[in-house]
């Protein structure tokens, strides 16, 4: 398990962030943005994720790009992030960009340890996912969702669904009571994942 700290390591507010070496890319400027949008002390644990596909999924799907399927491998990951959480006197939001903000949204329905996702352009176009969060439910109360506004103007039909399954979860968690928000940025998956990622955590931190 290799993991990237910055910040207070004593912060009584700890971040943890799945990342893959695209992420590590923008991971210094995107600390620098929370800290710039917080105002908050804390630590950001960025944890380094060898098999993206396998390790942030919660079960098995076809691939919808490429000819890489996804695995089962989130149990796993979740473990070893929990790990990482072991003091009950601190206040940890898992949050992350991409598969693995999905990730972080069916953690939060696994165990109580968060105190918040941050969930930045998450794939929750993934098969059968919206209807599992509305089966399990987060169990924790305060949910960031975020899109780019051209995410869902894609050729690919599985892909293309994550603009109305992102509206329907957020219609959902706000319905049942929950602390939550979502946010559309402009441009497509690609753009600006450090910055979104850091709008990200530092609004579940405020909330």
């Amino acid at each position: 398990m290799k993991t990237y700290e910055f910040g207070e390591r004593t912060a009584g507010i700890c971040l943890i962030q799945p990342v893959d070496d695209h992420d590590l890319t923008g991971i210094e400027n995107e600390y620098g943005r929370i800290c710039e949008l917080s105002g908050k002390e804390f630590c950001l644990i960025a944890f380094k994720v060898g098999d993206w596909n396998k390790d942030l999924s919660p079960w098995n799907a076809p691939a919808v790009f490429g000819n890489e399927d996804f695995g089962d491998g989130a149990t796993d990951t979740l473990s070893e992030i929990l790990s990482l959480c072991p003091e009950d006197g601190r206040k940890y939001y898992i949050g992350g960009y991409s598969l693995a903000g999905l990730f972080a949204l069916w953690a939060s329905t696994q165990t109580d340890r968060f105190a918040g996702v941050a969930a930045a352009s998450p794939s929750v176009w993934f098969p059968d996912f919206r209807e599992y969060i509305e089966e399990r439910k987060p169990l924790c109360k305060t949910v960031y969702l975020s899109l780019g506004d051209r995410e869902e103007k894609t050729r690919n039909p599985v892909m293309a669904t994550v603009g109305d399954k992102i509206r329907q979860m957020h219609s959902f968690l706000d319905k049942e009571g929950y602390d939550t928000i979502l946010e559309w940025n402009e441009g497509n998956h690609f753009k600006d994942f450090d910055i979104r990622t850091a709008k990200a955590f530092a609004w579940v931190m405020e909330h």
